[in-house]
């Protein structure tokens, strides 16, 4: 069975987990996030970290969290991680009392389907933030 912990990004054998899972999943396609914002999860397999996930408040939406990552472990695909970190994401983000969620993927059509059974919905940023072909999500939450 695989699990999804909360994590505290400050705490540094953490933010080595999450780097390390990080260059595992995304390898040199993206920068490495700062773990010590926002709020971040780790999916584990018995003791074995297998995924992680973060949001950070927005930049480019109104009182929105940000889902700045995913990534899962090539063996642990296929197990809904994505979709249980979403549903842990969207948790806190309306803790932190906002009513959104934005985030973006491009070229990956396995995510963009998770993102449409968490029904997220396409939408057009005023200020697109990534490449000419990168899809953008949204979800208002109540």
């Amino acid at each position: 069975m695989y699990r999804i912990r909360a994590v505290d990004g400050h705490d540094e054998d953490i933010a080595d987990i999450l780097t390390e899972i990080h260059r595992l999943t995304f390898f040199d396609a993206a920068v490495v996030p700062d773990f010590e914002q926002g709020h971040w999860w780790l999916a584990y397999r018995g003791n074995l970290p297998v995924g992680f996930a973060g949001v950070i408040p927005s930049t480019r939406a109104h009182n929105a969290g940000y889902f700045s990552r995913v990534g899962v472990l090539r063996g642990h695909c296929g197990n809904s991680l994505q979709l249980r970190f979403m549903r842990a994401m969207e948790g806190q983000v309306r803790r932190n009392g906002w009513n959104a969620v934005v985030s973006d993927t491009t070229d990956n059509p396995v995510s963009a389907n998770n993102f449409i059974r968490a029904n997220y919905r396409l939408y057009r940023p005023k200020d697109p933030w990534a490449w000419p072909h990168t899809l953008y999500w949204r979800k208002f939450l109540s």
